[in-house]
């Protein structure tokens, strides 16, 4: 409710001013005041303003207002708005004629003796006036508050307004604690320092400054500055001096006791009355706190004569470096000084040792060292420019001391990342950059500055120790460096003998352990070096390593980093554990290669003799062949016939690899041979082989060792209604196929054998398949493996088969994946490769017909490029179109749609043999592969040869037999489809030279046959694996060949058959680089495959 009501004019703004009281909704009391102006006939209000927090425009205006019309109106002494022609004018004549500076502005400045909490009982304080309608300087109607509101500005002065604007934001920036609205008055013990900025700005802009009428001054000044400091005076008796706190303001010095501390809680100004005259004024510099804390005490410091010398030496140069000292003439005689000095200091603790670096000067006899890095906080008589070049000169030393830490990067990086934590300049940003980027702890070194250097450096317990045997003594004959330790050099020593190893495993070739103690000993000049400890050095590639004793040796021996790597290699295959070795590994090359490394102790040689012939895995002399075996072994295959005696002799399983065509199956019936004729066979051999070998095997038997029985399984137990035990009674060689091995896996498992031979191993190669784990289940003490291509997509395959005849080599897949097949794939540690060349040497035999190619008749390969007829071209390419879309569509999820890829590049295969085979009514249509066999065949058999052609696709084959039939050429055919009977007919029929061309799909016959008759070979189309051509191939390019051997393979120009070409080339390699030390490797066939096959460039993809 409105309190009171009161009208008045304000002549000298032209204004009506409207003002009252009004009660709040609390209880409080505000002051309201509404101003207005005329324009024309009409009242317009200028500004409504109110001490309540709204302060403007508030509903206590409204309430005046609204009270003031009803009580007033019609009331005389309310003035009407002007109709003269002064008042129309008066806006026109106002913009027209130049504006009053506005109402001016003064600054209150209230002096108070009273208590504060912050100790002063002098309080200062300042508040804003402006001018009443009496032409006096009047609170009302101005207040800080009001300086927060921009409505405001107009009515005042402007440079007087944003002066007083000016002081309370420097004000309002140190107690923003106090909330958004500041106090009635500002006080100036609770300022920041940015208040004396504004006070400035206060007296710049003419801002008078008012005293209040009870304030005990009569005239406020403002200094420029004030300056704290000390002046040393002679003291009161001979030689003492006395120091006390200085204070001086614009010149003028101050009695200390007089004067009151301004700012909270950081002191940054002065006050004080003297005669009645109120100064203030700021420190121009702050002074230490420190000084400030004995100012207020007002002590004296009484220096005694004993001690003046070293105040004059030590601390009066201390004091100088941070605030004013006045000294008073002839006080104190000048110190004598000396250098500065670099000092290097070693500390040694239970980490290694701490080097770090000071600079000293010698002050009167006194040395006193500093940290080279702080000089701007150090002494009076430090000099810069003299350390800048000290530490020049020394630059050299800063940086083989430093270098002395394989981990002074790291440090040195940590310490600039917490140095710029506090602050930060571009200096140490690009410095911080170059450390962080440096390749190498040196290049990190060279990189520092000098700053960076001296921060020194922290030793590990072996850096200690070359650092005080090697670093020190170099450094010592320097003049210009001074060199503290703190442990005397001599408890370090180098050695340089290199460690000896000694190996021992006294249980190691007792009967019946799986797991026996191997003990490896390292001794540097008969100092045992615990094992644990220097694998764990080597492992994190140190440098060297450090003994008990003080004694440190390198690390670089050979030796001890080929331990390393054979105890690694070890632990991941499985070999080693918790400090025992296994007994029955087939490892051989890895142990040798072990002991090999020390001295092995007598307990351990037989262990090790026994490892030697392992490796060798050859007998001292050629074994002697069974009188029984009808045939003459060449060279290689006496070589291979001695392999294979020794593994048996041994107990140890192994992969007969030869290439095809080499007499594998007349080696290993030579090694059963001897068996049976020596006695020691007491069980029959099982020989394991694809079904459609198995009577080329039989016939094998019956050739080379007609002396044993062989009897083929070629039906199931339950289909043939006998016992497997009564069908091979009396045998010495079983034969059957993997079909039945899997299907009656428990009755042959029931069965004792001598051995067992897997011909045509690759059939085992998935170790996921059954076939594998009956192969690796079925008990027999003896298991060799017979193959040309151990390996023909990945390292798993050759795993595969070792892990049947040689399963304590890499006992478990995954092992050997992490430790050889990733690695060695991937490219990222080839070394890997030699590695497993020679731990599967001793288990593996393999020669290639390179090696014996004085055995073999020439053979002769040739890729003869087939043009397309333009129709057959034109649906190739149409058919090529659509297929690929829809491939590189399917690649983005590979593993999911692998087959339904694979069956649209069979479809292209089958397209670049013939549009037949795709599309039937395409049937009439001409191939070009089949107008050049019927072309070349005739002649060939005119001139006395005969021709095995090979067709992946029996549609394929069909087609040629109609073309044969057409041209009037017999020939025999094999596929998969036929019967055991009548694969022996088509075999019997086309070998007794009834017929001179086989037909043959490659699957079917890629193996297992012995077709020396044929000297001329037709691939008609080519596979993505080069083995199983090459075995097809190795059906006529054998031993028992005797003419040259003339191989082509026909390929469809501008298809698909162009890319598998390429593709093989790259699957050789990865087959030559492991079982041929060739040099590269690759992969089994992926996605990337596929888009070279279908001939996508890098811009497509």
């Amino acid at each position: 409710m409105v309190l009171d009501l009161n009208w008045d004019e304000d002549k000298e703004f032209g204004e009506y001013i409207l003002y009252g009281s009004c009660a709040g909704s609390t209880g409080e009391t505000y002051a309201t005041e509404v101003a207005f102006s005329t324009i024309g006939p009409h009242w317009e209000i200028e500004t409504a303003i109110c001490s309540c927090p709204v302060n403007i425009y508030c509903k206590h205006a409204v309430a005046l207002l609204l009270t003031f019309a009803t009580v007033e109106e019609g009331n005389p002494a309310v003035p009407q708005a002007k109709q003269s022609w002064e008042a129309l004018l008066a806006p026109i004549l106002a913009e027209s004629t130049p504006t009053s500076t506005g109402r001016s502005l003064a600054l209150l400045v209230v002096a108070s003796h009273e208590k504060s909490r912050y100790g002063n009982d002098l309080s200062v304080s300042f508040r804003p006036m402006t001018v009443g309608k009496k032409g006096t300087w009047i609170r009302s109607g101005i207040s800080w508050r009001n300086l927060q509101n921009p409505d405001y500005r107009q009515d005042f002065n402007a440079e007087h307004y944003s002066s007083l604007q000016s002081l309370l934001e420097a004000w309002t920036r140190g107690r923003a604690s106090y909330g958004y609205s500041p106090p009635e008055k500002l006080a100036l013990y609770s300022a920041s320092e940015s208040v004396w900025a504004g006070l400035d700005s206060v007296v710049a802009a003419g801002v008078p400054l008012v005293l209040d009428r009870s304030s005990p001054v009569d005239q406020v000044d403002i200094g420029q500055s004030a300056h704290m400091g000390m002046k040393v005076v002679p003291g009161d008796q001979e030689g003492t001096a006395r120091a006390e706190v200085d204070l001086t303001v614009d010149g003028q010095a101050w009695d200390l006791a007089s004067v009151y501390l301004a700012g909270s809680p950081k002191q940054h100004g002065v006050y004080r009355i003297d005669e009645r005259v109120l100064t203030l004024a700021p420190f121009r510099p702050s002074p230490p706190k420190s000084l400030l804390d004995l100012a207020r005490t007002a002590q004296v410091v009484e220096i005694p004569a004993a001690d003046a010398a070293r105040f004059s030496a030590e601390v009066l140069p201390v004091l100088r470096s941070s605030m004013p000292v006045q000294v008073a003439d002839g006080l104190f005689a000048p110190p004598e000084i000396s250098g500065p000095v670099a000092v290097l200091s070693v500390t040694t603790n239970d980490d290694g040792a701490r080097v770090s670096w000071t600079v000293r000067y010698v002050v009167n006899d006194q040395h006193q060292d500093f940290d080279p890095n702080s000089r701007r906080l150090g002494t009076g008589h430090r000099n810069g420019d003299a350390e800048d070049v000290l530490w020049k000169q020394h630059l050299d030393v800063l940086r083989n001391v430093a270098g002395s830490s394989d981990s002074w990067q790291r440090q040195a990086v940590g310490r600039l990342g917490v140095t710029m934590s506090i602050s930060i300049d571009a200096d140490s940003i690009r410095e911080l950059e170059a450390l962080r980027s440096a390749d190498s702890n040196d290049a990190a070194v060279a990189a520092a500055s000098v700053r960076t250097l001296l921060a020194g450096v922290s030793l590990s317990p072996v850096e200690a120790a070359r650092f005080y045997v090697e670093v020190v003594p170099e450094l010592a004959g320097r003049d210009d460096l001074l060199i503290e330790l703190t442990e005397n050099s001599d408890a370090y020593r180098k050695s340089e003998a290199a460690p000896q190893l000694s190996f021992s495993a006294p249980d190691a070739d007792r009967d019946g352990n799986d797991w026996f103690d191997l003990q490896i000993t390292a001794t540097v000049e008969g100092e045992q070096v615990p094992l644990a400890d220097l694998i764990r050095e080597l492992t994190v590639g140190a440098s060297h390593m450090l003994l008990p004793s003080g004694t440190y040796f390198p690390l670089d021996a050979p030796e001890l980093v080929r331990l390393v790597e054979l105890l690694e290699e070890g632990r991941a295959l499985g070999e080693i554990e918790s400090g025992q070795a296994k007994a029955s590994s087939y490892n051989v090359t890895l142990w040798e290669e072990l002991l090999a490394l020390g001295v092995v102790d007598e307990q351990t040689r037989a262990w090790q003799d026994k490892l030697t012939r392992l490796r060798s895995a050859r007998p001292p002399h050629d074994a002697a062949l069974p009188e029984m075996l009808r045939a003459d072994l060449r060279d290689y295959q006496q070589e291979g016939f001695n392999w294979l005696t020794f593994l048996w002799d041994n107990g140890l399983g192994g992969v007969l690899a030869d290439d095809m065509g080499l007499g594998k199956t007349l080696q290993t019936l030579a090694l059963i041979g001897k068996i049976w004729q020596s006695g020691e066979m007491h069980a029959p051999f099982l020989v394991v082989a694809p079904t459609s070998v198995i009577a080329n095997w039989a016939a094998e038997c019956e050739k080379f060792t007609p002396e044993l029985t062989a009897v083929t399984v070629t039906a199931t137990e339950a289909k043939s209604g006998r016992p497997l035990s009564k069908r091979i009674s009396g045998s010495d060689i079983v034969i059957t196929s993997y079909t039945l091995l899997r299907i009656d896996f428990d009755v042959f498992d029931a069965v004792d054998w001598a051995g067992l031979i897997l011909d045509e191993a690759q059939f085992v190669k998935n170790h996921n398949a059954k076939a594998h784990q009956c192969a690796r289940r079925l008990a027999a003490p003896f298991k060799l493996a017979i193959t040309g291509t151990p390996m023909e997509n990945n390292l798993m395959e050759l795993w595969s088969l070792l892990s049947i005849t040689a399963p304590g080599l890499f006992a478990r897949p995954q092992q050997f994946t992490d430790y050889f097949r990733k690695p060695i794939e991937s490219g990222t540690e080839p070394e890997r490769l030699a590695t497993l060349r020679r731990r599967i040497k001793p288990m593996m035999l393999r020669r290639t017909k390179d090696q014996v190619a004085g055995d073999l008749p020439p053979k002769q390969e040739q890729v003869v490029p087939v043009v397309l007829a333009t129709k057959h071209q034109k649906i190739y390419d149409t058919r090529l179109a659509r297929e690929r879309q829809k491939v590189l569509g399917l690649l983005g999820d590979w593993e999911k749609n692998r087959f339904e890829i694979f069956r649209s590049l069979t479809m292209l295969r089958q397209l670049s043999l013939h549009a037949g085979l795709v599309d039937q009514s395409k049937l009439n249509l001409p191939s070009a592969k089949i107008d050049f066999l019927i072309e070349q065949l005739p002649e060939l058999i005119a001139e006395g040869h005969s021709a095995l052609v090979f067709s992946q696709f029996t549609g394929f084959l069909a087609i040629i037999r109609a073309h044969l039939d057409a041209a009037g050429i017999p020939y025999s055919y094999l596929d998969g489809s036929l019967s055991a009977r009548q694969r022996a007919t088509a075999i019997k029929e086309f070998t007794d030279g009834g017929v001179k061309v086989f037909l043959i799909s490659l699957k079917a016959g890629g193996f297992g046959l012995n077709l020396t008759e044929a000297d001329y070979c037709f691939v008609c189309d080519p596979w993505w694996n080069p083995a199983a051509e090459a075995q097809a191939v190795d059906r006529t390019h054998r031993i028992g060949q005797t003419r040259p051997v003339t191989v082509y393979r026909l390929v469809s120009a501008g298809t698909i058959e162009e890319k598998v070409v390429a593709l093989q080339d790259r699957k050789r390699e990865l087959f030559t680089a492991v079982m041929d030390e060739g040099e590269m490797f690759g992969s089994a066939i992926g996605a990337d495959d596929i888009r070279e096959l279908l001939g996508v460039s890098e811009v497509e993809q």
